[in-house]
């Protein structure tokens, strides 16, 4: 899932529509032009909170390849409401118990599960065993067991599965992605990030079985993905600490801030910190040429900003969802795999597993990919 929704996010300086973004976007991002004959996939969105409400069904409306076919909700209410705005069949609105009959449906081809992090592996494996390709929304789950099962579920039914990295569809991340592997600019050694966000009211971030834990899984899984993407590697250890609580009766079940080291294979480093108290959204990387490149924000649904020691990056902002709904499409019509994978979503939560352990024991703990 991601932080709430801030009512400037889509409003921010730059934002610009997908389609006229696309222009200046690489062109493993653009493809090619949608085929006449070519039908978009429909997807369902499964969980109807406010990521879906005000990002994805939005975003859907921008898509080239995939359109809203189908929800899945649990709140009768949301169900009549929705399928009044986006015009949807009835036949094409389910709840949590008659979710199995997608299998009878195929106007459905995706269904992209927008429910907290401790659901994800019962509707993923339900969705695949329907015959539906999956998206996850990020984290994929709260365990490496469950991630295992979903991984399984999929492959067992011949679907793909995808996890909701909108970034990897941003251009200011692929940019910097791009910097780290030119050999007169990267690679990088040293690096930083931060995001948080003050948390107020009660919800499921703060119930450990929903949430898997408090910012780490929910923010600063962002971090980690962006130290992953600066580095082209994997951490291999960590080290972390608990920040103490100013709000210990509020964050009685999850962290309420934390800090992390993470130790790649070629040496580099990465200090990381997620917070549900303050607020951050930075990504800082040095190379040893003494080059280097910020994003500032880094990780917000519109208006990231970049800049090098050589100057401003000057890039589009685009519709993230709307990049990455469509990306999945493509893989599902052109049959291959997402380049944000079950896979890639496990060794996240591997990742995360071991800076829970590391805080716990105060030790540096091993990366179990």
């Amino acid at each position: 899932m991601n932080p709430p929704r801030s009512l400037s996010r889509r409003e921010f300086v730059g934002h610009l529509s997908l389609a006229a973004a696309a222009l200046a976007l690489p062109g493993r991002l653009r493809g090619a032009a949608a085929p006449s004959d070519r039908k978009k996939l429909g997807i369902a969105l499964l969980g109807l909170g406010g990521y879906a409400t005000h990002q994805l069904a939005p975003a859907l409306r921008e898509t080239r390849f995939c359109r809203l076919a189908g929800i899945v909700t649990g709140t009768p209410a949301k169900a009549e409401s929705w399928r009044q705005r986006y015009d949807l069949p009835e036949h094409s609105v389910y709840n949590y118990d008659t979710m199995d009959r997608l299998a009878d449906n195929p106007d459905i081809d995706i269904v992209y599960v927008v429910t907290p992090p401790g659901t994800h592996r019962d509707f993923v494996v339900r969705a695949a065993k329907a015959g539906k390709h999956v998206i996850s929304e990020k984290p994929m789950a709260t365990n490496v067991a469950d991630c295992d099962a979903m991984i399984a579920a999929c492959r067992a039914a011949g679907k793909k599965l995808s996890i909701g990295y909108r970034l990897h569809f941003e251009p200011h991340h692929i940019e910097m992605e791009r910097l780290a592997r030119d050999p007169h600019f990267g690679p990088f050694t040293r690096l930083r990030g931060g995001f948080g966000f003050p948390l107020r009211g009660r919800q499921w971030r703060i119930d450990r079985k929903l949430a898997g834990g408090g910012p780490l899984p929910d923010v600063g899984i962002y971090v980690i993905q962006a130290a992953r993407r600066a580095t082209g590697t994997w951490p291999v250890a960590v080290t972390a600490r608990e920040e103490p609580k100013t709000r210990p009766e509020f964050f009685n079940e999850v962290e309420e801030a934390i800090r992390f080291t993470l130790e790649f294979p070629g040496g580099e480093m990465c200090d990381g910190f997620a917070s549900y108290n303050e607020s951050a959204d930075l990504f800082h990387a040095e190379s040893a040429q003494a080059n280097w490149v910020e994003l500032a924000p880094a990780y917000i649904y519109g208006g990231i900003a970049g800049r090098t020691n050589r100057g401003p990056m000057n890039l589009p902002n685009l519709n993230q969802q709307a990049a990455q709904m469509d990306d999945f499409a493509r893989c599902v019509q052109d049959n291959r795999e997402s380049p944000v994978s079950g896979e890639m979503g496990r060794r996240d939560i591997a990742t995360l597993e071991a800076i829970y352990a590391a805080a716990a024991s105060g030790k540096r703990v091993e990366v179990n990919l």
